[in-house]
């Protein structure tokens, strides 16, 4: 049925499933007689065995969703994940969606596939609205291919940041419609960033008829995140929506899915792929998800939301301990940030020393992010960088629960986190005592003179 099993499979069987399809791929017919620039020749067993012996890649020349002739089996594969993909999708909120495929690029390369196939359709457009994200590859994504971003600033709603609406649409007033590409919003993002206004900004494309591409990292994990494509397609106008493998499911980095609720422009994307492609990232997901099953993706699902109450909630005492709050952040359903107010205010470095000392106690993934830092990315500046806005009024730390996480890991990073800043803390009592005894001393030098 190109459905994902509700029971995962044994790995016995899923080896057995791949070495069939292994088999009907030219490579490895017994007496294949190969007189082409690409047979499939390997030269490593390892490398072989790695591959399951599916050396030839997906697709043609001119379509990375066309079957091979020469590898059926790997063309099977290829459809077959596609399909087992777009199940998946549909169980995780998305339940109008039509069509997508397994494209082996990350995000920001697979975000670049998007927009260059949207040239064509709109061959007078040079820029791509785009609301404020701290976050390099979806910057370059447009500079890629050779658009101009417009970046739109957040807006402050209490510690969220939150899409500026009415800053959108009086830029594409001001540029004009046939000039812009596309909308360029984000679901997933670290907060105090939450996901754009989907649902009103998908109204809005549909209003001044300009296409409208969604960065879903890994908003696939999180059913608000699907909800609100799903409201945005049925509401308004979504022409694609773009998520991670590795963030969403699990896998090596080096692959996403390229999704949409129109088929044909789907398959216009995939045409656009110049050449044949890997098979890596389609044969890593559908081992994962045959292993899954339906049953398996949902517990993962359910403990990742789990996981996330328990940060939050964790965090939050911690945070008060040490005078520092944990922000208000309700629309965001996986990043957490809390406020280093007063080790921003004791030292200019100390936020910056925080997340150094964390990396070296093997905390990976939370970030620190001081106030006013400024970078240069492609020529525009950042002001305020990392932080999605100018001038955000403290500087926090960020920590997410994203699929996956364990209880052993939550509990181990605030246990090292709690251990950092009473070091801090005890540094600037140190610190406040030497200075004491240093006006002291200086004002009985006074007295005798």
């Amino acid at each position: 049925k190109g459905k994902c099993p509700e029971d995962g499979w044994d790995e016995s069987t899923i080896e057995l499933f791949l070495h069939e399809l292994a088999i009907m791929d030219s490579n490895n017919f017994l007496g294949n007689c190969g007189v082409g620039e690409r047979e499939g020749r390997v030269v490593s067993g390892l490398v072989a065995r790695r591959h399951y012996r599916l050396i030839h890649g997906i697709g043609r020349s001119g379509d990375i969703s066309a079957v091979q002739p020469k590898a059926a089996g790997s063309s099977l594969l290829n459809k077959l994940t596609n399909s087992v993909v777009l199940d998946v999708i549909k169980l995780a909120g998305v339940r109008t969606v039509t069509s997508c495929f397994v494209v082996p690029m990350a995000t920001g390369m697979s975000l670049t596939l998007c927009f260059l196939t949207l040239r064509h359709k709109r061959p007078k457009a040079k820029y791509i609205i785009w609301p404020r994200i701290d976050q390099k590859s979806c910057f370059k994504s447009m500079i890629t291919a050779g658009f101009e971003p417009v970046v739109i600033e957040n807006v402050l709603e209490g510690d969220e940041l939150r899409t500026d609406l009415k800053a959108v649409e009086a830029k594409i007033k001001a540029l004009g419609a046939e000039n812009i590409l596309c909308v360029h919003s984000t679901t997933s993002c670290f907060a105090p960033r939450v996901p754009d206004r989907l649902e009103e900004l998908a109204v809005i494309c549909a209003n001044y008829d300009i296409p409208h591409i969604v960065n879903n990292a890994y908003g696939v994990q999180s059913s608000k995140c699907m909800h609100l494509i799903q409201q945005g397609a049925r509401v308004g106008r979504i022409d694609a929506f773009v998520q991670s493998l590795d963030k969403n499911f699990m896998v090596p980095v080096g692959g996403a899915i390229i999704a949409g609720f129109n088929e044909s422009f789907i398959q216009e994307i995939s045409k656009m792929y110049p050449g044949r492609a890997s098979a890596s990232p389609s044969l890593d997901v559908l081992i994962t998800l045959l292993s899954l099953g339906t049953s398996g993706y949902k517990n993962l699902l359910k403990e990742r939301k789990e996981m996330f109450s328990y940060l939050s909630s964790e965090l939050k005492k911690l945070a008060d301990n040490h005078n520092e709050r944990l922000l208000d952040t309700p629309h965001n359903p996986i990043s957490l940030a809390m406020s280093l107010k007063n080790l921003d205010e004791t030292n200019d470095a100390a936020v910056t020393q925080l997340g150094s000392m964390l990396f070296t106690r093997q905390v990976s993934g939370a970030r620190v992010v001081p106030c006013g830092s400024v970078q240069t990315v492609n020529n525009y500046t950042f002001k305020g960088f990392m932080s999605h806005a100018n001038d955000y009024p403290c500087a926090y730390l960020n920590a997410a629960s994203a699929i996956g996480i364990k209880k052993q890991d939550v509990d181990v990073f605030l246990k090292r986190l709690d251990k950092c800043l009473k070091t801090f803390r005890k540094e600037a009592k140190q610190e406040k005592s030497i200075n004491e005894i240093s006006d002291a001393n200086a004002a009985t030098e006074q007295l005798e003179d």
